[in-house]
Parts: C-alpha cells; sequence; structure tokens
C-alpha cells in the first residue's frame, strides 16, 4: 500500500510552510533534485544526461557516499549542479533524537564541504519541528518537492514512475528522483524521457539556488 504522495497536497505545503515545496514562476522553470548519491556509475549516468539538454540539478548527497566516492562527488561540482545535505547516515528523523539527528548533519557537513548553499533535504521527508528549527537557525533551507517520482517503489512500473513526473510537473515544481542503486532501472527508463519531453514543452531546468 502506498504511503506517500505522489503530489503534494496545499493543505501539507500550506501547514510547512517553513519548508520549500516549490517555486513560483511565471516561465517554464523546473527543478530537478536526486537523493542519497554519489553513487559510481548511477550519478555518473545522471550527470551524462543532464549535461546532453544543458540541464542543472541539485543532488542531495549522504555524506558517507561522499565520502566513500570522492571522484563522483566532484564531478557533481565540477558540472555546476548545486548540492544539498542528506544527512550522513540517511537518518530517519522521526526515529532519531535532535541532537543525534544535527550530529549527523554536521558529519555530512564535513565531507560536503559546500559553503555556497545551504540546502538540506531529510530523509524520507521526515523531520521534527525541533530538529527543522535547529536547522533553519543556521541558515538551512529545508528543500522538499511537489513532484514524486517514487522511483524507489519497487511495487510500481517503470511506466508509472515516467507518469508520476509527466502528469504532474508544473512551472516551478520540484521534482524527486534518487540517484541509487535501488531507483536505477526506473531512472534509467524515466529521465531520459522527461528530459526530452519537459524540453520539448519549452521547459528549462534550474538547480536551487
Amino acid at each position: 500500500m502506498r504511503l506517500y504522495f505522489i503530489k503534494t497536497p496545499r493543505i501539507i505545503k500550506n501547514l510547512f510552510s517553513r519548508y520549500t515545496w516549490s517555486f513560483f514562476s511565471d516561465t517554464k522553470v523546473v527543478y530537478l533534485t536526486f537523493d542519497d548519491g554519489p553513487i559510481p556509475e548511477v550519478t555518473e549516468f545522471v550527470l551524462k544526461q543532464l549535461k546532453a539538454y544543458n540541464a542543472k540539478a541539485t543532488f542531495f548527497c549522504i555524506g558517507d557516499n561522499v565520502r566513500k566516492h570522492p571522484s563522483v562527488f566532484q564531478q557533481i561540482n565540477k558540472e555546476g549542479h548545486s548540492i544539498g545535505n542528506h544527512t550522513h547516515n540517511h537518518l530517519n528523523g522521526w526515529k532519531t533524537t535532535a541532537s543525534e539527528y544535527l550530529s549527523n548533519i554536521e558529519k555530512a557537513e564535513h565531507f560536503i564541504q559546500e559553503p555556497t548553499t545551504k540546502l538540506f533535504r531529510p530523509p524520507y521527508g521526515k523531520i521534527t519541528r525541533t530538529q527543522s528549527s535547529h536547522l533553519i537557525r543556521k541558515g538551512y533551507k529545508i528543500i522538499m518537492w511537489d513532484v514524486l517520482s517514487a522511483d524507489f517503489d519497487t511495487s510500481i512500473s517503470k511506466e508509472t514512475c515516467l507518469n508520476n513526473v509527466l502528469r504532474n510537473t508544473k512551472k516551478g515544481s520540484i521534482i524527486v528522483f534518487h540517484d541509487s542503486i535501488k531507483a536505477k532501472e526506473k531512472l534509467y527508463f524515466a529521465l531520459p524521457v522527461v528530459l526530452d519531453e519537459l524540453s520539448k514543452q519549452g521547459y528549462v531546468f534550474k538547480a536551487i539556488p
């Protein structure tokens, strides 16, 4: 049974208005985001696809993956994409104390070392008010989403993953994919089509500032 929203309801956005769910735009701009990397081959595939369309994106990196795969991480940086913190060990904020959660984010900061942006996305989208208040006071922007590809869901088809994005994207949307082994099959199918179809519709792909 699905326990997540493909398109985030307005009531959720209003309840958690301190988080960024999408951007207001009167032009055809969208924001592709990729969680859980960097991972050799998978992240490199994503970068190759983005480059083919002159698209910029935002990568929410797990600190431990940055530690293990520094060359892939540097490639993200070199190609001009934005980078955000996704904790060091992909922690669920609802199951983690505030002190442990914040310490884990700081550990990720040490490896990410990205001073130009202070972007954070909570793994699973789960974060407590206490945790988020601490991060906001530290200058972080908490970036959520309004379109979820669900490429991580083994119970759906790759075609459903693709349609989740194409049917729900609008001007200013923040779209979530995952550059992970688990999401690889659906990502490899859906991302090239999303880039092609949205480009044909006149969309431009930008990194989150």
